[in-house]
């Protein structure tokens, strides 16, 4: 059994959410928290005998956000990963996830600098001589061969396609050169990295040369920025994807109530676009869905950003309790966005 302890959060006063979405107990059957609200795998209880939840049956989301071999930071196809959409799939069926979505990497950086402490072992050969590294380019044949295997071989589950397509503002025409946007389930755009000079770096390399404030409001700053430049995505993923790295050793724990301002500048932005913000459950904000339900956010996918199998849908029971608290419903599949 595994315990999630009720924690304070920063940027969240205590009364703003319920008990269900800091304290939950995993079992083998189910998904229980400690105060009557059960999340069976598949089609679990998401309710409460008082405080406004009501005992309706639902259907766990769909993980929009989960990486395969096929993402390059996963190693590639032919490295210690081969075969993990496959163990992926079985990991899902086994789990009662009714749907996933493969967003593998969609990478064009050529300006991308980093050190090789800045990312792990197996990534370190990317970094150049220039310290520049130069991410693998997609290869979408055999990404999309592989989905077809897998369709074939797990006929019960939902195996949608999809890309995770970092900076798209920057890299729209070099995208269609390789492949059809249009033609995939779901692209999530993301940013990873920032102007660095005539360079680009992320976050993680940035806190060692900037104060580590600069780096949070230059990547709000740049939010906007992306959703001017390009229109082919439909998801803003990992919004907090800067808090990361933030080095807490120096600059203490991350309060997001001293950047409350962008990051609500930022979150009117994204639905002003009619784009989904991603709840990404790789580190739970319970900010994040309040101030984006209060911003005019109307749709919010849920991703967990899984590279390997067994991080598939980590955190979904607790991530639906703090979304639905805010008044997001799913949609007729498991895929769509939950919507208020």
């Amino acid at each position: 059994m595994l315990v999630v302890e009720r924690a304070h959060l920063p940027g969240v006063d205590r009364p703003t959410l319920p008990d269900e979405c800091f304290r939950f107990c995993r079992s083998e059957g189910g998904l229980m928290s400690g105060r009557g609200v059960v999340v069976s795998p598949g089609s679990g209880l998401v309710g409460r005998s008082s405080g406004g939840w009501d005992h309706r049956q639902v259907t766990l989301p769909a993980d929009c956000h989960v990486h395969s071999e096929w993402s390059w930071d996963t190693g590639g196809p032919t490295s210690a990963a081969q075969g993990t959409m496959e163990r992926t799939c079985a990991r899902a069926e086994k789990i009662g996830l009714p749907a996933v979505v493969f967003t593998e990497h969609l990478d064009f950086e050529d300006r991308w600098r980093a050190e090789p402490r800045d990312v792990v072992d197996h990534l370190r050969p990317l970094i150049g001589p220039d310290g520049i590294l130069r991410p693998p380019r997609l290869d979408v044949a055999g990404y999309l061969d592989c989905i077809g295997r897998c369709r074939h071989t797990f006929p019960g589950l939902r195996i949608l396609t999809g890309v995770e397509y970092g900076q798209p503002h920057l890299w729209d025409a070099h995208a269609a050169l390789l492949l059809d946007l249009s033609e995939l389930d779901r692209v999530n755009g993301s940013l990873h990295t920032l102007p660095n000079g005539e360079d680009r770096s992320e976050p993680t390399t940035l806190y060692r040369l900037w104060p580590p404030d600069k780096v949070i409001w230059a990547y709000l700053a740049e939010i906007p920025r992306m959703l001017a430049g390009s229109d082919a995505f439909e998801t803003f993923t990992h919004i907090d994807y800067a808090i990361r790295s933030w080095p807490t050793d120096d600059a203490g724990p991350f309060d997001p109530r001293r950047f409350e301002g962008g990051f609500r500048e930022a979150m009117r932005t994204i639905a002003s676009a009619g784009l989904s913000l991603e709840m990404n459950t790789r580190r739970l904000q319970p900010w994040i869905p309040q101030w984006w339900s209060e911003e005019g956010g109307r749709t919010i996918t849920f991703g967990s950003d899984a590279h390997v199998p067994e991080a598939l849908a980590d955190h979904f029971p607790e991530a639906v309790a703090m979304v639905a608290h805010f008044g997001f419903r799913p949609g007729r599949r498991p895929e769509d966005p939950w919507s208020r």
